[in-house]
């Protein structure tokens, strides 16, 4: 798999024809809406078999064996080349394979209700590349009750293509976030009883082979309480042979102040977990001021206190598949950002002719475009 950045005078055709791959198979991975147009700045997922690089103005054959994590050597080899300073702007070099890091890849999908058979598309599309799968999500009640979900063919979707569904159980309330069902949850002990019980009957109902505790925004005094329920899961669960993850919110420190961090225990939850998901993409948030979901400067600071509470092989950084929309100018208090799809951000940037830009410094996308109302 390549990703090919849009330059002026790309076609699909003339990218086919470059990567060796048809054009109907770029269309179909990218679900491009409009196959005819190509915006400046798009990035396309190029499903090529064997690794190729296309080199940029600037490049050298080191700084690309340094990239892929091979050598000069196997990539002069693999590509016949004479002359090592003789590579040329455009040119597609093939990449040798090299001894890569094992990498683990866990995909939540949600609105269910709303793909329907949509979602198991999705996966069969993208299996080769997962390890978890998270339908999301379970919510759960004060009593330990959980809202059903409809996901039994999608978990026998993802189980055909070797994918380990993870069941997803969330202090949620109608798909948004309850301090209070946390809180009622966390101090009860018959309810989390109730509630283990329930998760279980589910997973072994429905062929679930982790679980995933994703409960925000957390009572501070309810720290040590989701402590000692996150033990109480992970030892009933581990007994089954069943694996045991949860979500945490991106922290900087140990004492970082807000509802979203100050019950989320790094340490606890290292040493409890099999593996953690850090939302390293709570930024750029619908009522905050413009700004990229993800900065790279944000996510490094939250990794570097990570790895010095929780094993280095147990953290997952999370990353997102949407967009924000703000109109401008913004407003304190007034302006909210509109949340859509990353493919539907683009079918709105074709809509209005616009270019897609990159913010070097946060490492993240984006474009401007007047509306009809010339905002």
């Amino acid at each position: 798999m390549n990703i090919h950045i849009v330059q002026k005078g790309d076609t699909l055709w003339a990218l086919s024809r470059k990567y060796g791959v048809s054009l109907n198979r770029i269309v179909e991975v990218n679900q491009l809406p409009y196959p005819n147009i190509l915006l400046l700045g798009q990035a396309l997922v190029i499903p090529t078999v064997a690794t190729t690089h296309v080199v940029s103005s600037g490049e050298s054959l080191w700084l690309i064996s340094r990239r892929y994590n091979t050598t000069i050597q196997a990539i002069v080899e693999a590509n016949n080349l004479t002359n090592i300073n003789l590579i040329h702007v455009g040119q597609v070099l093939s990449i040798p394979s090299a001894a890569k890091p094992i990498k683990e890849v866990l995909a939540y999908i949600a609105d269910l209700d709303r793909l329907g058979s949509t979602a198991q598309s999705i996966v069969q599309n993208l299996g080769g590349y997962l390890t978890y799968l998270c339908p999301a999500s379970y919510e759960v009640r004060s009593d330990g009750s959980l809202i059903n979900l409809e996901d039994q063919a999608l978990i026998s979707r993802a189980i055909s293509e070797d994918i380990l569904p993870c069941m997803v159980i969330t202090n949620f309330l109608n798909k948004k976030v309850s301090t209070e069902i946390g809180h009622a949850i966390l101090q009860n002990s018959a309810a989390q009883d109730i509630l283990i019980e329930n998760v279980l009957t589910t997973m072994n109902s429905k062929g679930y082979k982790g679980l995933q505790v994703n409960f925000e925004t957390l009572l501070p005094e309810d720290r040590d309480a989701f402590n000692r329920f996150l033990e109480k899961v992970s030892s009933r669960l581990h007994s089954q042979g069943l694996f045991v993850s949860s979500a945490l919110a991106p922290k900087v420190s140990a004492t970082q102040k807000g509802l979203q961090y100050e019950a989320h225990d790094y340490a606890a939850h290292g040493k409890l977990m099999d593996f953690i998901v850090l939302m390293t993409y709570e930024w750029g948030w619908v009522g905050g001021p413009p700004s990229a979901n993800s900065p790279i400067s944000k996510i490094k600071e939250v990794l570097n206190y990570a790895v010095t509470e929780i094993p280095r092989q147990k953290i997952m950084m999370g990353t997102l598949f949407y967009a924000r929309d703000w109109t401008l100018p913004y407003v304190q208090g007034s302006t909210y950002a509109k949340t859509m799809s990353s493919q539907d951000a683009v079918v709105l940037a074709v809509r209005y002719r616009t270019s897609i830009q990159y913010d070097n410094l946060a490492q993240s996308p984006f474009f401007r475009y007047k509306d009809e109302q010339g905002r």
